[in-house]
């Protein structure tokens, strides 16, 4: 599996890892705050960037990622409700009106897995290692199930889970170490893999056994100095031949 023999279960982030995405993400991200950015300061706004995308937002839970962004610009905002409409200029409204247009456009285009990480999340799978799923997403499952991907699941810890039970987001590690905990293993026995920086930032925090970046955004470099072990550019580069 391309793992120290220690390792008995992989902990897979989900957006850019197995499932390709994370591009909609971003782009449901850009819309979204160059709608906001345009409508506060007019139409010589500067719009939101990958690079805005990739230090900001990816990986992180929706709020976090907005107030993160928000900062950046210095532009300070009401947390409001949750359940806020969206186009409500607050966190909580900002983050509805991204997430009410990703549901939109994978509605309409559906979800697609990574060849290869369909073919080492199945590898795994057979050689008996245990697998969670841990994404700050709110509609982990729903993407998982339109993967078809449930099949190799054992546990899911995903944007639900972690409000209800009050977790940091990424980068801190509290989502990946109930993942472990969930499968029953002790963190240095658990591989993470994520593409986000934030995201490999939290396996090294929770001192996990293994941290395997997934390099989609040409930010190989990033990924190491991050805290990633190795960094690959496909999930099947790990399985070798």
């Amino acid at each position: 599996m391309g793992l120290p023999d220690a390792i008995a279960a992989c902990l897979f982030d989900l957006d850019g890892v197995l499932t390709e995405t994370a591009v909609v993400h971003r782009k449901a991200w850009k819309h979204t705050f160059d709608d906001f950015l345009k409508r506060r300061e007019g139409p010589g706004f500067r719009p939101f960037t990958d690079a805005d995308y990739l230090d900001y937002v990816d990986g992180r839970p929706r709020a976090d990622g907005v107030r993160t962004f928000l900062t950046s610009r210095g532009i300070t905002l009401p947390e409001g409700e949750p359940d806020d409409p969206p186009g409500a200029a607050t966190i909580n409204g900002i983050g509805n009106s991204k997430n009410t247009l990703l549901l939109t456009v994978l509605e309409k285009e559906g979800v697609t897995a990574y060849s290869g990480s369909v073919r080492y999340i199945d590898a795994v799978y057979k050689a008996g290692l245990k697998i969670a799923v841990v994404t700050s997403s709110a509609n982990g499952r729903a993407v998982i199930e339109a993967a078809d991907l449930g099949r190799y699941v054992h546990v899911l810890v995903d944007g639900v889970v972690s409000a209800e039970k009050g977790f940091r987001g990424k980068p801190a590690p509290d989502s990946f170490l109930e993942g472990a905990r969930a499968l029953g293993v002790s963190a240095d026995r658990a591989a993470v893999f994520e593409d986000a920086l934030a995201g490999v930032e939290a396996g090294r925090a929770g001192a996990f056994g293994f941290v395997v970046g997934v390099n989609r955004s040409d930010q190989a470099e990033a990924l190491r100095a991050h805290g990633a072990d190795v960094v690959v550019n496909d999930l099947s580069d790990l399985l070798g031949g």
